[in-house]
């Protein structure tokens, strides 16, 4: 199934041609690198101890009991009791009736929630917030599919791109044909960014998240607010969420006081920072005050993985099953 993707995502002689030289596995998506990121997946465990409400059967407990797999308990016998699930052994030992209580699986879809606009298609340091929330979100999506999830997703840009979740390797390659589509930074600088546009794809995904999803944000956050905490706040009453925060290592310290040239892909300017020091301080002061302060006050975790990072290992101190004692790494942004 993988070798026939990767041919059906080569591309011709020509769309190679036509895409500039400089393009890179730094600025752009790398299908062979999204694909091998397999490799790491059966070291993580996505697992969360809320239960899931997902109908299908899996591999995670739902707070509903029924007949399942797992035998939880007897009980004493209750009007509308099974009589299929009657425990003959307690029941003679105890002289009154007992029925056996299962505890039912329950299948767990894993939404990942990507942003693909504009303001991540940046980076100083290694590779583009772009490619960095890929990396991240098609590991996250091979720890689900290793572990019987089923992956969906959101990517939005000004516009949404939904994914119906798929199980194992179906859902995993979906996402990364979406990507691949929505991340490419030449058609990207020319998206339209709207201040709003990450609570409306908030809003979006409130009509569409089923309760009991696995809900990963990744995200650099451009634009949170108060909103932004309302949305979170009614996700957060029916699903499991983590934040995974893209930033620049610029955006924590200013460059060496000069002039820079700058582009958003269209136009360009200077931007001085001799003269601008304390503005930009405060700038990304505030976002980073309003960024915590959102995500304590919703109570999400919030992880934090810079463009020069590796983000298997980022993801592996986080989520690697031998180190689940030491999940809450220095990376995480939330008291």
């Amino acid at each position: 199934m993988i070798r026939r993707f990767r041919q059906w995502l080569q591309p011709s002689a020509r769309e190679i041609e036509d895409e500039s030289n400089a393009l890179n596995p730094s600025t752009m998506v790398d299908i062979h690198q999204l694909i091998g990121l397999q490799r790491y997946a059966g070291k993580l465990d996505l697992t969360r101890k809320q239960p899931a409400h997902a109908r299908i059967a899996g591999n995670h407990y739902s707070r509903f009991r029924g007949r399942g797999m797992d035998y939880q308990e007897s009980r004493v016998y209750q009007p509308g009791d099974d009589i299929r699930n009657m425990d003959w052994r307690v029941t003679a030992r105890a002289g009154k009736p007992h029925t056996k209580v299962y505890q039912e699986e329950r299948e767990r879809p894993i939404i990942l929630f990507i942003d693909v606009g504009s303001n991540m298609f940046f980076a100083t340091q290694g590779a583009l917030k772009s490619v960095i929330a890929a990396q991240t979100a098609v590991l996250l999506g091979w720890a689900a599919a290793a572990h019987g999830d089923r992956i969906g997703a959101f990517l939005f840009n000004g516009e949404h791109h939904e994914l119906r979740p798929k199980t194992g390797k179906r859902g995993v390659l979906q996402l990364i044909h979406s990507l691949v589509n929505h991340s490419n930074p030449v058609q990207g600088m020319k998206t339209v960014r709207h201040k709003d546009s990450l609570n409306q794809a908030l809003e979006r995904l409130q009509r569409i998240a089923r309760p009991g999803s696995m809900i990963f944000m990744i995200s650099d956050f451009t634009g949170i607010d108060q909103h932004t905490a309302d949305h979170l706040l009614r996700l957060h009453q029916h699903n499991n969420m983590a934040a995974m925060h893209i930033y620049d290592p610029l955006e924590l310290t200013p460059p060496p006081p000069g002039r820079y040239a700058i582009t958003d892909g269209d136009t360009t300017g200077v931007l001085d920072t001799r003269s601008q020091k304390d503005a930009y301080q405060r700038y990304f002061k505030q976002q980073e005050n309003t960024l915590h302060s959102v995500m304590r006050q919703c109570s999400l975790p919030l992880y934090r993985i810079a463009t020069n990072d590796n983000v298997p290992a980022i993801i592996q101190s986080v989520f690697g099953m031998p180190h689940r004692s030491h999940a809450r790494t220095a990376r995480q942004g939330v008291a």
